[in-house]
């Protein structure tokens, strides 16, 4: 920012007086002339960066080093590993089985990520209408339910869909269907129904909570105002609170995504309780069977490369739409 002296008359700063018609540029608050910039913040960011190029950093160059070498369980006990650059990619790359599985993990990620957002809208309004003690009891609930490990949740889950003594087979056959002994994991289609089921339930708290803080900060009087004039209650959602929370939408369906895209442990316990491997693999649990099931560590670290590299397009399509929102 800078601004222009009349050609008239002289201007006075800290370092004297400036003649006419010369440009003074401004500067920031509390900073002096000549003065440098404080180094004191970046000191202080050193300690977090250096952790995170440790645990992060690292992990992801042995990656890269194990993704071009033929890598096997002979490496492992001290034999040489052979490079062979881009060979492992090229196998994945064309095995049909690959995409396959990359389609299956795209699919469940997007139908999770939806049926989460959808819920969580839902739950998130209804705590909004709820009288105090009502939701204090339904947000211990779930919060309860958010903070279950992941493990303990898909082992519930999948007592309650067990063939033999689950809960669901008895309640459905109770209302007079044939669900006696009915094997919920051994078709990929209920296998994933399951699935799904465990991970949204475990989503949906987090995503109501984040929108329910959302909802407390649009004024009453504006919701009021749209129903004066006669807007319905999908009117006002559609029109005053959608538009509204966009941004708190856009981060949770990139974190959402993120995390549903990563799903290991709900899909390997359900896969170890009777599902079809071959048919319900995904990326990040194929990557695990074949790194260690099959001890081809050089073509897991392939695939773990892909699902990185997912990753890092979805995180920067989601940067790249943040910054465009606080730009408008």
């Amino acid at each position: 920012m800078t601004a222009v002296l009349p050609d008239t008359g002289t201007a006075s700063t800290p370092s004297g007086p400036v003649p006419a018609g010369r440009r003074v540029r401004s500067l920031p608050w509390g900073r002096r002339p000549g003065r440098r910039r404080p180094s004191l913040p970046y000191l202080l960011l050193l300690p977090a960066t250096a952790v995170l190029l440790v645990m992060l950093g690292y992990p992801l160059v042995r990656l890269v080093v194990l993704s071009t070498q033929r890598y096997g369980l002979a490496q492992v006990f001290g034999a040489p590993a052979e490079s062979v650059g881009l060979a492992n990619f090229e196998t994945i790359l064309g095995d049909a089985y690959f995409w396959a599985i990359l389609q299956r993990t795209l699919v469940f990620c997007v139908v999770n990520v939806a049926l989460t957002l959808v819920l969580g809208t839902v739950v998130a309004l209804l705590l909004a209408r709820l009288r105090p003690g009502v939701r204090t009891a339904l947000s211990a609930s779930l919060l309860l339910a958010w903070a279950m490990p992941a493990l303990t949740a898909t082992v519930v889950w999948q007592w309650l869909f067990d063939t033999q003594y689950g809960l669901v087979n008895r309640i459905l056959t109770a209302l007079g269907g044939d669900f006696q002994g009915h094997g919920w994991l051994e078709d990929p289609i209920s296998f994933f129904f399951v699935a799904t089921i465990v991970v949204v339930w475990m989503g949906v708290p987090f995503v109501a909570f984040t929108l329910h803080a959302g909802l407390t900060q649009i004024p009453a009087e504006t919701l009021e105002a749209a129903a004066i004039d006669g807007a319905d209650a999908w009117q006002r959602f559609r029109d005053v609170i959608l538009p509204t929370l966009a941004p708190l939408y856009l981060v949770l369906a990139a974190l959402s995504t993120l995390w549903d895209l990563k799903v290991f442990t709900q899909i390997y316990v359900l896969q170890q309780a009777g599902g079809i491997t071959r048919d319900t693999n995904l990326l990040g649990v194929w990557a695990y069977r074949v790194s260690i099931g099959e001890n081809r560590y050089d073509i897991g670290a392939a695939v773990a490369l892909v699902i990185v590299a997912i990753t890092f397009v979805l995180t920067f399509a989601y940067l790249r739409r943040m910054l465009r929102t606080e730009a408008v």
